[in-house]
């Protein structure tokens, strides 16, 4: 397992050992004791998954009481996967880091708490998989609109499928001003 760190604080590309032999493929997706070597000392307490048909954008989702990091994967099809430091403390505060993760890559992305992380679905169907550090809070959940000029992100399409949460999402001036930005 290669764990690297990315020009954002705290922020984690994983890619793991691919092991095939004529039955398929094994990896581990996760070990705590390298994840600890390389400085993610966390403990992963709930896994979700979503699937997306092509040309989906979700997020950009955080959840500020408690504040939860992520773990995400694409086992199936590719996504382009971001991030962006919601932290305001953070030296990196209000910068966004793009990955494309796809079954292919086997690559993970780990955010601390503190981001908020979206996708685009770039292959007809995509399944994402994400390990929170904190239990989901449907009071303490939140979203920046997905194309936010101020963090100026550049997503692979145009003319995206959005859910109604997302496009009428704050964008990320109303968001520092609210006093839950606070707690991140």
């Amino acid at each position: 397992m290669k764990i690297e760190k990315t020009d954002i604080n705290d922020l984690y590309i994983i890619t793991p050992e691919v092991f095939r032999d004529n039955r398929g493929f094994f990896i581990e997706v996760c070990r705590k004791d390298k994840f600890k070597e390389a400085g993610i000392d966390v403990d992963f307490v709930q896994f979700n998954q979503s699937q997306s048909k092509k040309g989906v954008v979700r997020g950009l989702h955080f959840q500020w009481d408690k504040p939860l990091g992520k773990l995400i994967r694409v086992t199936k099809g590719n996504a382009f996967v971001v991030v962006v430091d919601i932290r305001k403390k953070s030296d990196t505060f209000k910068q966004w880091f793009g990955l494309e993760l796809s079954e292919d890559n086997k690559k993970l992305l780990y955010a601390p708490s503190g981001f908020a992380a979206g996708f685009c679905a770039l292959s007809d169907l995509v399944d994402v998989q994400y390990g929170y550090t904190a239990l989901y809070n449907s009071k303490a959940e939140s979203n920046i609109i997905w194309n936010d000029l101020d963090i100026g992100i550049e997503w692979p399409i145009k003319n995206p499928i959005i859910s109604d949460r997302d496009k009428n999402a704050q964008t990320f001036q109303n968001w520092v001003i609210r006093p839950e930005s606070e707690l991140l």
